[in-house]
């Protein structure tokens, strides 16, 4: 390893430290959080227990080796990057060892996520305070080094106050167990000795220095050892961002909900004047004050739809306020007086929790949606600040005009009752040759700004890498001297995160949007590289409960290659060229994409819409142009093609059957074809499945008009009922079906397998073919979701040159969206049933669901719809080597869904793929939603 003077130690390799991965595949995956920074480590290890980690941290010590820690990988500001070796907790240190209700107290591993904390913690009533927006994939180990907040940290208090004890091995080695519940200041400790002779020393410092309002996270919270509370060493480890310590178990508070809740949200003219009203607001004992303004309203609205904004109050800038308490009339008492007290244009009293959630989740969706709503990229940096509430809007004032003097754009919003501000920044990183100097001078300015409001460089995220160069803006050279004297006690050597807090690199140092101007990948094409670079590592691809489809793949390994965060890492990489240096064809590239189901749900449920499928497919397009290619892209991506041929020759389809399905036979013919051989081969059907549809059912008369319905390719090549089922299903409603005569295929299976050259050829053909029903207003009802859906996607990025593609994506629809419109229709009651339906991973992620919702839920059953992915993917689950890991994704949602509805349930799944799965896995036939309704009509 290379010697820098920030670690002295002697040259060795991680590799010789135990469980230390440094592959270039792993070093990559790991090189960022989700800050600014790039620091590529050397080795990264995950332990799989606590002897494991301490055997880790012994050796690194030993050998010299840096070591940083990281929970879930979401760090704001760089303080889970780092050279030698990056820990991550969070994939095997999972355990919650102990969970006392009594005593309200929890035992946990680091890497233990808050979400699974507070939900197993619920069984008894409880739950952990600190809620960051993070929350279902941070860990309690990354919540402590960052000293993690959150919205309701107003009522419950930060991590460090939720913090009760700390298993930790300090930077000379020694264990030390610290318990807020036993006195430390007599500890035989070394080290606990020499910290209690510094803070006994420097008493007036630490007393006019810290402390002085609730979240001054930066530096170290050095008030947390004076005498009047208790030399309280667990608490301030809080905070410290691994420079002191690694923590190997915590013992941590939990809380219990009050029984009544209700929310208040008032309006204001301006954000600035909404912050004023904290003085008027904090009294009245919030657990939470979230306030925000126009522009995070308005691009909620712009991105999802007028219905994502309720009514809000008169206004341009508002406050949402929670209040709790033991009995709801002192509660609906306490939140009147608040609004009259309020000074707002206007306040509501929202006692239902429906409404209350939709106001709650414009601020959410709003967070997620502000680093990619803007005309450049906005970015993290100046992310957290905060200041003490009563100065709050004069700060916001002085910000915005910050910005405006700095040519800069951002969408401020934050927890204003505790005087902290979220900003991303549209920092000129990639547009200009002097992005990082004008980075720089934004960064000092705002510190500045801060400080001169008694301010905090970070409110909740930590310093890292991003500000604590900065810390010298609010501390005095006295403590910023103390801090140094605290890390020598802990960690003399500095091989815990160096260059974060004490001896801190260059807040522009490392910085990884600048490098990217130097790819050639950049000048060739900078809408992709902007595109990989949408991720900026927030980790809702690494959840540990599933609110949507993504990521499927990385719920099945729990692998960071396996997730679409570890993906754009490694694509991001192989754009920088300095690890990853083999371009379209660096193998790390491909490995990391092998098991990417191209199931779009991160183009829909990733804040920041990242489409790892799109990348997918040009990665392969690019790597495999004008060479051979895998097997399964000739015999499954041309699947439409073999289809077609086999449906036109009298008998090939039995010909075909027999070989497919006789042992012995069907294995070569899977061997040839890049097939798994543990798979099941559908069965061809005897002849074009349209060709029959269209000789029984087109044009029969109907009272309400035409329809076109469009049949995909594998409904028409391959067995089943289901082309003829929905063109009945159309005509008892009244409907005239038209059947094409031509073929109209989507080119799915050429986008899926990279062939874009071959996808935009049978789009072109499809527009020809179905463009002039669409021109007539005739709506075209759909066999096939994922078909439909690249319509709605990918067609007009194949095709972007004829604006009839836009016309044909308007009028295709599914079955149910069709018959949602139909203001005659009726569902059939099926009051008594469960349904189990698996959506199509595409429909779900590209279209929604929603209209098979609303008609489902008018049957009267009750319906169970499956999260994630069934695990075939058309074509993804078929594929030599991919069997395995297939039924890891049917495993992880759609198999206990269907074990606990029992096998009375009526399975229901549109999508060839997804009953193609239930076929192979289950020996289950699942019902289209025209087969439900076919089988159920009166």
């Amino acid at each position: 390893m290379t010697v820098t003077s920030r670690n002295p130690r002697a040259a060795s390799s991680p590799t010789i430290l135990p469980g230390v991965d440094a592959s270039t595949l792993t070093r990559g995956l790991y090189s960022t959080d989700a800050s600014l920074y790039r620091i590529v480590p050397e080795g990264v290890a995950t332990p799989r227990d606590a002897d494991e980690l301490a055997a880790l941290v012994d050796a690194a010590l030993a050998a010299g080796v840096p070591l940083t820690l990281r929970g879930a990988g979401t760090s704001c500001a760089g303080n889970a990057v780092g050279p030698g070796v990056v820990v991550d907790v969070a994939r095997h240190l999972t355990s919650i060892r102990a969970l006392d209700p009594e005593a309200r107290t929890a035992d946990v591993d680091p890497g233990v996520v808050q979400d699974v904390l507070s939900r197993r913690a619920q069984r008894d009533g409880l739950r952990f305070g600190p809620d960051p927006s993070t929350f279902t994939r941070c860990t309690i180990g990354g919540m402590i080094g960052n000293n993690a907040c959150g919205p309701r940290a107003l009522g419950y208090g930060r991590t460090s106050d939720n913090v009760i004890a700390l298993d930790v091995i300090t930077g000379t080695g020694e264990r030390l167990r610290v318990d807020a519940r036993t006195d430390l200041r007599t500890s035989d400790s070394p080290t606990l000795r020499a910290l209690h002779a510094l803070v006994m020393a420097n008493l007036g410092l630490i007393r006019t220095q810290f402390g002085r309002f609730g979240r001054q996270v930066s530096g170290y919270s050095l008030e947390w050892l004076l005498p009047e509370n208790g030399f309280g060493v667990a608490k301030f480890l809080a905070g410290t961002e691994g420079t002191l310590g690694v923590i190997t178990g915590a013992t941590v508070r939990l809380v219990a909900d009050a029984p009544a809740k209700t929310m208040v949200a008032l309006g204001y003219p301006t954000m600035p004047e909404a912050a004023d009203a904290m003085p008027a607001i904090l009294p009245f004992r919030p657990t939470a004050v979230e306030g925000m303004d126009a522009r995070i309203v308005d691009v909620v609205r712009r991105t999802l739809g007028e219905s994502a904004v309720p009514a809000l109050p008169e206004g341009a800038g508002w406050v949402f306020v929670e209040l709790v308490g033991e009995h709801a009339d002192e509660l609906a008492s306490r939140a009147a007086d608040l609004v009259a007290s309020s000074g707002c244009l206007e306040g509501w009293v929202v006692a239902d929790p429906a409404i209350a959630s939709a106001l709650w989740k414009i601020r959410s969706d709003g967070a997620g949606l502000a680093g990619v709503s803007l005309d450049r990229p906005a970015y993290a940096g100046w992310e957290d600040a905060a200041v003490p509430p009563e100065k709050l809007g004069a700060y916001l004032r002085d910000f915005d005009a910050l910005l405006e003097r700095h040519h800069l754009h951002g969408l401020p919003y934050g927890h204003f009752g505790d005087g902290c501000v979220h900003c991303r920044i549209d920092f000129p990183l990639t547009q200009a040759d002097d992005g990082a100097a004008q980075y720089r001078a934004f960064i000092e300015e705002a510190a500045d700004l801060a400080a001169s409001y008694g301010g905090s460089m970070s409110g909740e995220h930590g310093d890292g890498r991003a500000r604590s160069e900065l810390l010298g803006r609010m501390y005095t050279p006295e403590a910023l001297d103390l801090f140094a004297a605290v890390k020598q006690i802990f960690d003399p050597r500095n091989l815990l995160n160096p260059g974060v807090l004490v001896d801190p690199a260059p807040l522009d140092a490392d910085l990884r949007a600048p490098q990217v101007r130097r790819s050639p990948l950049f000048r060739a094409d900078p809408q992709f590289v902007e595109d990989v670079h949408r991720c900026t590592g927030v980790g809702k691809c690494v959840s540990a409960s599933l609110a949507g489809v993504m990521c499927p793949s990385w719920q099945a390994t729990h692998d960071e290659k396996d997730s679409t965060r570890g993906r754009a890492r490694i694509l991001q990489e192989m754009i920088n060229g300095t690890l990853v240096t083999d371009g379209w064809r660096s193998a790390e590239v491909h490995e990391a994409l092998d098991l990417c189901l191209s199931c779009k749900g991160c183009s829909r449920d990733c804040p920041t819409g990242t489409d790892m499928a799109a990348y997918k497919s040009r990665v392969q397009y690019e790597a495999f142009k004008k060479r051979l290619r895998p097997l399964d892209h000739y015999s499954m991506g041309w699947l439409p093609r073999w289809g077609r041929m086999v449906s036109a020759v009298p008998l090939l389809p039995q010909v075909a059957n027999f070989f497919m399905q006789t042992p012995g036979l069907s294995t070569l013919v899977k061997k040839a074809a890049g097939v798994d051989t543990h798979r099941g081969m559908p069965r061809f059907a005897a002849g074009s499945r349209r060709a029959a549809a269209r000789k029984e059912f087109d044009g029969r008369p109907g009272t309400k008009g035409e329809v076109v319905l469009w049949v995909d390719s594998f409904s028409d090549a391959f067995a089943g009922n289901h082309v003829a089922t929905m063109a009945a299903v159309l005509i008892a409603n009244g409907w005239t079906p038209r059947l094409l005569e031509r073929k109209a295929c989507c080119g799915l299976t050429w986008i899926t397998t990279g062939q874009l050259d071959g996808a935009a050829r049978e789009l072109r053909n499809a527009t020809d073919v179905l463009h002039p029903y669409a021109a007539r207003g005739i709506k075209i009802v759909g066999t096939e979701p994922s078909c439909l859906a690249v319509w709605k996607s990918d067609a007009a990025e194949l095709v972007p040159e004829d604006p009839r593609v836009g016309e044909v994506a308007a009028a295709v629809m599914t079955l149910a969206e069709f018959l949602a419109h139909d203001p005659t229709f009726e569902v059939p009651d099926l009051s008594g049933h469960t349904i189990v339906a698996q959506p199509h991973c595409h429909e779900a992620s590209v279209m929604g669901w929603d209209a098979e919702a609303t008609l489902l839920a008018a049957t009267g059953a009750t319906v169970v719809k499956v999260q994630g992915c069934c695990g075939l993917a058309g074509n993804h689950g078929m594929i030599a080597g991919h069997y395995d890991f297939s039924k890891a994704v049917y495993a992880t949602n759609l198999e206990p869904a269907l074990d606990a509805a029992g096998e009375d349930a009526i399975v229901l799944a549109d999508g060839f793929s997804c009953r193609t799965q239930l076929d192979d896995l289950r020996g289950l036939q699942a019902l289209t939603f025209a087969e439900l309704l076919a089988a159920h009509s009166a």
